[in-house]
């Protein structure tokens, strides 16, 4: 597998991914931005892949523990070099596991159990009995779910975190019904937060943040616009993908 060196954060980050499948890319790292994690806490990173958005959040909050889950084992061998050469191996790691192994095990059990202040997830975006294959098998199964539903992924997702934990989201815009079904009954306070491509453009993106155990009502927040021009991001953008801020959903 070849890989290409990119940078993150301003190039603070120095990640390795597989030149071809699946690259990690703006979702990554505004899902890592809109975590709320204080110091002390411990936040997992479900369908982590090289480690970029683990990678992310834990530059930005210098005290802050992440553990990434990732099905694929070139990836995981990746995410833990990356992890190692940006120098994050007392904060971050990446072990291999499966949606489909933690939802076997939640239906055996019966039982919600969580122990992680905050929870994020970028979801496979498609269902593989939907889409077509891939030619790269890697690319394929980071794009496509394997052996479980978007149901299933959230219901893991929402109970590893814990009672009052948050649990963040990003996915496509068109998936918001499906989400929000998802996570009904098990998030509360939800904040869907559009990302708009451009001025009169369609938003593409949503993240979607919930509180474990919540009753508050479901707010929908501006969001914002990633495209100011050809090609040139807007500021309030350009200071999560360079300089590593926080994306406030509650207050935009």
């Amino acid at each position: 597998m070849k890989l290409s060196d990119d940078g993150f954060l301003g190039s603070r980050l120095q990640v390795l991914q597989p030149e071809k499948g699946y690259r990690a890319g703006i979702d990554a790292v505004m899902l890592a931005a809109a975590v709320p994690a204080l110091q002390g806490e411990h936040v997992l990173d479900v369908g982590a892949g090289v480690g970029v958005a683990s990678l992310c959040l834990a530059t930005r909050c210098p005290d802050v523990n992440v553990t990434g889950l990732e099905i694929q084992r070139a990836l995981v061998e990746t995410a833990l070099e990356n992890i190692a050469r940006n120098n994050l191996q007392a904060r971050v790691t990446v072990v291999e596991g499966s949606i489909s192994e933690k939802a076997a095990i939640l239906a055996d059990k019966d039982v919600a159990y969580g122990s992680f202040d905050h929870v994020m997830t970028n979801p496979p975006f498609y269902e593989r009995d939907k889409i077509w294959d891939s030619q790269n098998d890697s690319k394929a199964t980071a794009h496509a779910l394997e052996g479980v539903s978007l149901e299933e992924w959230l219901r893991v997702t929402c109970a590893m975190a814990k009672p009052k934990g948050t649990v963040t989201i990003i996915h496509r815009a068109d998936a918001l019904p499906e989400l929000l079904a998802g996570v009904e009954g098990r998030l509360g306070g939800l904040i869907a937060f559009p990302l708009w491509p451009a001025a009169g453009k369609e938003a593409n993106r949503v993240l979607l943040r919930g509180i474990k155990g919540s009753r508050a009502p479901f707010k929908l927040a501006n969001g914002f616009l990633l495209h100011d021009g050809p090609g040139g991001f807007t500021a309030e953008a350009d200071a999560i993908l360079r300089n590593g801020a926080a994306l406030p959903l509650g207050s935009a």
